[in-house]
């Protein structure tokens, strides 16, 4: 049996809480590696080599800070405790936080010292503190990047310093960044933080899209002679945040401008709906030999897609079982599915359940609809 209704929508990107994308609408980008993803429903808006390898620069530092935060949340470390600053962290080049060799520093200052400041020092004495040497915390990275998801990344040290072989893409540096976001959300308010200032010197955010009054709050740049420009970003509005990757750029100012360009184009283009509630009665099916003579069908999850503003009539959601079901039925028993078909994307399809259980009749309950059936047919089934 299916029963169809057609929702005012047409689908760029569909997908439910732990779905995959259906598929993902391209823009003209200038950037070698483009993604884009809704925070909330995981649809992928935009998707430029999103899994072509490429160097990770100083992106690589959200792995770093997000394994201290884990530790942080878990009770294995405090942001009052403190690290010696080594040899090695002192004389590291490039972006810096300034540290002073020998020196004690608290966990939390190392941490703006890295996020705001993008201090290749500061994040040497984070991994060296965790992991008493920076090869360690490599694989501890490693590691943890595989629990995450990250299929496609090999970090070899802790601040993304050029190396062979260390590599991410842009899909798995927007996985690491929801996670940072999801799971350590007082923590992330670091990423948010204009500027920092230690040992008598001032540093902004590197995060051009801080300056723009477009909701960022996140979270890292990144910039290598063989990687270009990066800049892994998030932004909220209206309640809806989107994660953006963006790699390969030729300047600053390119950067800048293009990631302000396409997270407007994600939050212009793009909407959120609501179509289910976990819980919620999808339908009603037929029930034979039965104390009730039907049975809801649930969804057991919320059912949000992401799709694009400028809709159609394109999208169909159908219920698909078959009825009358036979008694016994345990609740939760899997009796249907729920499918959602757009144009040009794969169909969807969600799990219906029986939203309570229904118990068989007695022997002569059974008897009297035996002797209905014969007379009068399944008549439920057929008002069905």
């Amino acid at each position: 049996m299916k029963i169809s209704r057609k929702f005012l929508f047409a689908a760029a990107a569909v997908l439910f809480g732990t779905g995959a994308p259906a598929f993902a609408q391209t823009i003209e980008t200038l950037a070698k590696q483009a993604y884009m993803i809704d925070a909330d429903t995981g649809a992928v808006l935009l998707d430029k080599n999103g899994t072509q390898l490429m160097p990770p620069s100083s992106m690589a530092k959200m792995m770093t800070v997000h394994i201290v935060f884990d530790r942080i949340k878990a009770g294995r470390l405090s942001l009052k405790d403190e690290f010696l600053v080594s040899e090695k962290a002192w004389r590291i080049q490039g972006s810096k936080m300034f540290v002073e060799l020998g020196k004690k520093i608290p966990v939390e200052d190392l941490l703006r010292g890295v996020i705001i400041q993008s201090g290749n020092d500061a994040t040497i004495v984070l991994a060296e503190g965790v992991s008493g040497d920076e090869s360690a915390f490599a694989e501890l990275m490693n590691s943890e990047a595989k629990k995450l998801g990250l299929k496609d990344s090999n970090f070899l040290n802790a601040s993304g310093w050029p190396a062979d072989g260390q590599v991410v893409t842009a899909r798995d540096l927007a996985i690491l960044a929801l996670s940072t976001i999801r799971d350590y959300p007082e923590l992330y308010k670091m990423y948010a933080e204009k500027n920092f200032t230690w040992h008598g010197i001032k540093q902004g955010n590197r995060n051009p899209l801080l300056y723009m009054n477009i909701g960022a709050d996140g979270l890292k740049t990144g910039h290598t002679e063989a990687a270009g420009y990066g800049l892994t970003a998030s932004a909220v509005r209206n309640g809806r945040r989107l994660i953006l990757v963006l790699n390969g750029m030729s300047s600053m100012r390119e950067r800048s401008q293009e990631s302000a360009r396409l997270m407007e184009w994600g939050f212009r283009e793009f909407n959120n709906y609501a179509m289910f509630k976990k819980g919620e009665v999808v339908d009603n099916a037929a029930v034979w030999l039965g104390t009730e003579a039907s049975v809801p069908l649930v969804i057991d999850q919320d059912v949000k897609v992401t799709l694009p503003r400028r809709a159609s009539r394109d999208a169909k959601v159908s219920v698909s079982f078959n009825a009358p079901v036979a008694a016994p039925i345990a609740a939760g028993k899997e009796l249907g599915k729920l499918k959602i078909a757009v144009p040009g994307a794969t169909t969807i399809e969600l799990p219906l359940k029986a939203g309570k259980a229904v118990e068989r009749l007695g022997f002569m309950g059974r008897l009297n609809a035996a002797v209905s059936y014969l007379l009068w047919g399944n008549q439920a089934s057929k008002a069905k």
